[in-house]
């Protein structure tokens, strides 16, 4: 059992679904906790990570519990379908090109890489997914506001846009629990580099 805030602190997050399965959000266990006391919870996954005591029924001399599943499928309204294009941050692109620059293929930190539109903005290109990759600052310096074939360089990997299911582990990377993760895959696109 944790004993001290701290433990608290380091529970992983909980991967919340809406009520047809799929995934949602992570939450953390206070918001949980919340939303087992508001009856939003109405199917559990996974493994139960933490206990949570709450005070004594005077009347019938019972205390009060919460088990936290590390996946909780909530109540309510069902998500879009179109919902399932998540929004773009470097933090999520850099993790579905896995931190490799797509035009060298060397491996950086997140505060190395850039994001690089492969059709230039000032060519009309969109900041969606499938036009952006990671690239280093060297090879994005000397791609410029060049296309592909003009700055003569060839990309490694395709770009695409990641499912709902995938965002999620790319935000919440290196802290998902191995159940979660499994969950996660199942829902991946086939074209998702994270299944390896």
């Amino acid at each position: 059992m944790l004993e001290r805030l701290a433990d608290y602190e380091r529970v992983p997050r909980i991967l919340r679904l809406n009520v047809a399965g799929r995934p949602v959000e992570w939450v953390s266990w206070q918001d949980a906790v919340c939303l087992y006391a508001r009856e939003l919870v109405v199917w559990t996954l996974g493994d139960q990570i933490l206990h949570i005591w709450g005070g004594y029924n005077r009347i019938e001399q019972t205390r009060t519990v919460v088990e936290l599943n590390s996946i909780i499928a909530c109540d309510g309204r069902v998500v879009a379908p179109n919902r399932n294009i998540p929004p773009l941050t470097n933090r999520a692109l850099f993790g579905r090109d896995g931190n490799m620059c797509l035009y060298c293929g060397h491996t950086f930190r997140d505060c190395d890489l850039t994001r690089d539109h492969v059709v230039p903005k000032s060519r009309g290109g969109s900041d969606l997914w499938d036009n952006v990759i990671a690239a280093c600052k060297r090879c994005n310096h000397r791609k410029g506001d060049l296309l592909l074939e003009e700055a003569g360089v060839e990309l490694l990997a395709l770009p695409y846009a990641p499912n709902f299911a995938e965002y999620l582990a790319l935000t919440n990377s290196g802290r998902i629990l191995g159940d979660q993760m499994d969950f996660l895959k199942s829902q991946f696109g086939k074209e998702s580099r994270l299944r390896h």
